[in-house]
């Protein structure tokens, strides 16, 4: 399928510390978009890349990518992630049968995930890199103690990339109204909402969001070994 990837790349980056956003944060030599951007190009099935910037950092992301990735636009994101996604989802072309949604704060996705994910569209209208929740779960009470375990059986993390077929995607956030763009925290979930069937897709690899410094020192680790092409 011909595809267009979307990167999620205009939050502050606040909780990690950094003094600027957090997708221009350098990881193991590289701005963090870079790894997304060069990974999405890389992948045989992608034929554009849209970034969502903070605004007034059109220029900033532009030189970020620079030599990693031709993109086809670099837009203004909104007040919210998902309204980040519905500005980059305007520039995308038309006649892509396919689109990614990605977030720049995960630098470690592959060309090979990308393919995979994409494999399985024809037979769904949507794909989501996630992975089996493998820690116990605790649900606390309102005095901080643990009130329950709960059962983690068929319990999934999402993660990024999530892949859907454009239409679907399209129709999802022609929808959608101020209140869900606002609230909902992932492509996927507003989806679900609507009765679109969701397939998970295990990466079988490490995909961490860097979050804070720690996530950052790791992916730094994890990149620095060349497990990215």
């Amino acid at each position: 399928m011909r595809a267009a990837a979307i990167i999620v790349a205009a939050g502050s980056g606040d909780r990690l510390g950094a003094g600027l956003p957090k997708a221009l944060v350098p990881v193991a030599g590289l701005p963090m978009v870079a790894w997304s951007a060069r990974a999405l190009a890389a992948s045989p099935e992608v034929e554009c890349i849209v970034i969502a910037c903070p605004p007034g950092g059109e220029a900033a992301m532009a030189a970020a990518v620079t030599g990693h990735a031709e993109v086809h636009a670099i837009v203004p994101g909104g007040s919210s992630r998902q309204r980040s996604v519905a500005a980059a989802l305007v520039a995308v072309p038309e006649d892509v049968e396919a689109i990614l949604v990605h977030d720049a704060a995960r630098p470690l996705i592959t060309p090979r995930l990308v393919s995979g994910l994409i494999a399985r569209l024809p037979s769904s209208p949507a794909v989501i890199a996630a992975a089996p929740v493998a820690d116990t779960l605790k649900r606390a009470g309102d005095s901080g103690a643990v009130e329950a375990t709960v059962d983690r059986a068929g319990l999934w993390g999402a993660q990024t990339p999530q892949a859907f077929q454009a239409q679907t995607l399209r129709g999802v956030f022609a929808d959608a109204d101020d209140a869900e763009l606002d609230s909902a925290t992932d492509c996927a979930g507003m989806a679900e909402r609507r009765g679109v069937p969701v397939l998970l897709h295990d990466p079988d690899a490490p995909n961490l969001k860097v979050t804070t410094q720690a996530d950052l020192r790791l992916a730094e680790v994890l990149l620095g070994t060349g497990r990215i092409a």
